[in-house]
């Protein structure tokens, strides 16, 4: 089972380059943020007329998840627990049914910036909400990879010029403290587990040449409860999509699954 992980700046900016790229890549599950679409205005037949089946957790302009699958879906799930007036969209989760079953969740957690501000207050107690997800999904004990843009430098190798983020939102102690905590109860981090060192992005910023420089960061993340870490056969960004027409800012990370 190929799941992969994209962020793709805008759904109907990205459908060609998206839908190039997953005729390419043929993954079985995609799980996609920052559609920027609600969900009726998702082009949810395009698609569906490509054999996949579509579900979504939109919000008009910005944000939004959604889950693409060739395989089938179950118990879909939207927003994440912890707070019911928390309205931006930036959870999904289901169960996909392969040969065994995987529950994914796919996120977009927030940026947080500026530091300090209530925009890095709400970045914190999303991820102590996240925390307490990732508990549950190990208490359940299968496979279940959270995977999606984390806004997380995790450390000083994922990024080109460490010392340029000192005081961003995505690398400040606290952020990647909190991320470590996430990792320490259990999970694998899929891509540092099979591909240790620095040089490795998934994120380049649309100025100064960032892409034609590598001045990039590694932000999107795919973590696995020890049962997903088990099946784990390969991991690897899809750095060259982001040298062809209309790119987003992040490129695609994938990994496959042994079911």
């Amino acid at each position: 089972m190929k799941i992969a992980t994209f962020n793709i700046n805008g759904i109907k900016a990205r459908i060609e380059a998206l839908t190039d790229w997953l005729n390419e890549a043929a993954p079985d599950v995609a799980l996609l943020q920052e559609i920027k679409s609600v969900d009726e205005g998702f082009p949810r037949a395009h698609f569906e007329d490509l054999g996949w089946q579509v579900e979504t957790h939109g919000q008009k302009g910005f944000n939004g998840v959604a889950i693409l699958s060739k395989l089938p879906l179950e118990d879909v799930t939207r927003g994440l627990p912890g707070d019911d007036s928390d309205e931006q969209a930036r959870w999904i989760e289901a169960t996909v049914v392969g040969t065994q079953a995987v529950r994914l969740c796919g996120l977009y957690l927030p940026n947080g910036n500026p530091a300090p501000g209530p925009k890095y207050d709400y970045k914190l107690a999303w991820m102590d909400r996240l925390e307490t997800r990732a508990r549950q999904l190990l208490k359940d004990e299968m496979p279940a990879i959270m995977a999606g843009d984390y806004n997380v430098i995790p450390q000083a190798e994922d990024a080109a010029k460490p010392e340029a983020w000192l005081e961003d939102a995505l690398y400040l102690p606290q952020t990647r403290a909190a991320f470590r905590r996430i990792l320490n109860l259990g999970f694998t981090e899929a891509f540092r587990s099979t591909h240790p060192g620095a040089g490795h992005y998934s994120f380049w910023d649309y100025q100064a040449g960032a892409w034609q420089r590598n001045n990039g960061i590694r932000i999107d993340h795919l973590l696995m409860t020890p049962q997903a870490a088990d099946l784990l056969e390969e991991v690897a960004i899809d750095k060259d999509i982001r040298g062809r027409d209309k790119p987003s800012d992040h490129v695609p990370v994938w990994v496959r699954l042994a079911c």
